[in-house]
């Protein structure tokens, strides 16, 4: 009854709310004894589709119920559902980049966590990732941290650790941190190591000296040899300097200088060693290493000690006569031995002798078989005259 006169009581106001009664929203009659054994449920029905099938006209959904409040001073629109948003969520600290990221910065492994080296790579990127070694700087480049002091805690940590990374890098590059006094005997022990496995020993003296290696070899992994060769330029006075600045002790300076003093390069090399001296600051080593290089033939040739061949007596028994000196006195018995002739003419003398004695017997005795006396002495002595 009061909800009636509720309902009967005119509006007092413009903003005056209408609120329902429980009947109004949840239905009268079947509904009222239906909610008496089952407790009533605040998820109301869907709308009059349904309410229209079960025969409850009174009854209506709780939506429409409340539908005035819509036109009140008092509503306000709800506001709209967030858009899920197509942008990456940032890495979390410590976990592992994407394959594109991780190409473009240094891979550290999880086991060099609170190293203070980490601290001074400032140049290149760096993230931690699950791998072998201790630092992978390239597709095929990684790096093993070492120190002295480590080391000789613990001496057969290095050997191990280069044993588990096999052959799957090209550089191998062992970064050792110095850092006690006495380095004699265990840099020689990390040196062994590094040698006899092929793998490449970079000794810092601080931190900051091995962080800068492992960003200097990031930056560099992509480029090529050319960029650390030296570059001459094609033009007269680079290829000119180049040349002249090869030989030991002269300068760019120098350069200059002589290049002021002579016009051109042929005329330095056809210069004495006078001409060098009068020009300034050329002092007597470089004059002489200047004068030695131009004039100094491309082979080196060791000097041989003279092969002296004795005069033999076969030219005597040829000639019928004492072999005679190089003033054409006759040469004395006694004398032949101590005194030494020229080293060709008494060589090819000897060795002609004996070739002309050997083909006289070889006529002889050919004529002796033939029976062929005077016929073959006669050419023999003809062929002998030839020869000689």
């Amino acid at each position: 009854m009061d909800g009636e006169q509720g309902r009967q009581r005119p509006d007092s106001g413009k903003n005056l709310i209408k609120i329902p009664s429980y009947q109004e929203v949840f239905g009268n009659g079947a509904a009222a004894s239906s909610s008496s054994s089952t407790p009533p449920s605040y998820n109301p029905p869907l709308p009059s589709a349904a309410a229209a099938a079960a025969g409850s006209s009174s009854s209506s959904s709780f939506s429409e119920a409340f539908s005035f409040l819509k036109s009140s001073d008092f509503y306000s629109p709800p506001p709209p559902p967030p858009q899920p948003s197509t942008a990456p969520r940032p890495p979390l600290a410590g976990a592992t980049t994407t394959p594109s990221q991780s190409k473009n910065a240094i891979l550290v492994s999880n086991r060099q966590k609170g190293n203070p080296l980490l601290k001074h790579i400032r140049n290149a990127r760096w993230t931690f990732a699950d791998i072998v070694p201790d630092y992978v700087i390239g597709q095929s480049s990684c790096a093993l941290y070492i120190s002295l002091r480590y080391h000789l805690l613990h001496p057969d940590y290095l050997y191990y650790r280069i044993r588990e990374l096999q052959k799957n890098f090209k550089l191998r590059v062992i970064l050792c941190h110095i850092d006690i006094e006495d380095v004699v005997k265990p840099l020689h022990e990390v040196t062994r190591t590094s040698l006899l496995h092929d793998c490449t020993l970079l000794c810092g003296w601080s931190l900051e000296e091995c962080g800068r290696y492992l960003e200097t070899i990031k930056v560099f992994e992509n480029k090529p040899a050319d960029s650390i060769r030296e570059h001459t330029d094609n033009d007269y006075l680079s290829r000119f300097t180049h040349a002249l600045t090869s030989i030991r002790r002269v300068n760019k300076t120098d350069v200059i200088t002589l290049g002021s003093s002579f016009g051109s390069l042929s005329r330095i090399m056809d210069a004495s060693m006078e001409e060098l001296a009068r020009c300034p600051g050329i002092g007597e080593r470089k004059v002489k290493r200047l004068h030695d290089t131009f004039h100094e033939p491309f082979k080196r040739v060791t000097p041989r000690p003279n092969l002296v061949v004795p005069d033999t007596p076969d030219r005597e028994k040829v000639s019928g006569q004492p072999s005679s000196t190089n003033d054409g006195t006759p040469e004395k018995p006694g004398t032949s031995k101590n005194k030494k002739g020229p080293d060709v003419k008494s060589a090819l003398t000897a060795a002609f002798a004996k070739y002309s004695e050997k083909i006289r017997s070889q006529g002889r005795e050919a004529a002796h078989e033939a029976g062929e006396g005077p016929s073959s002495s006669t050419m023999e002595g003809d062929k002998t005259k030839q020869l000689d």
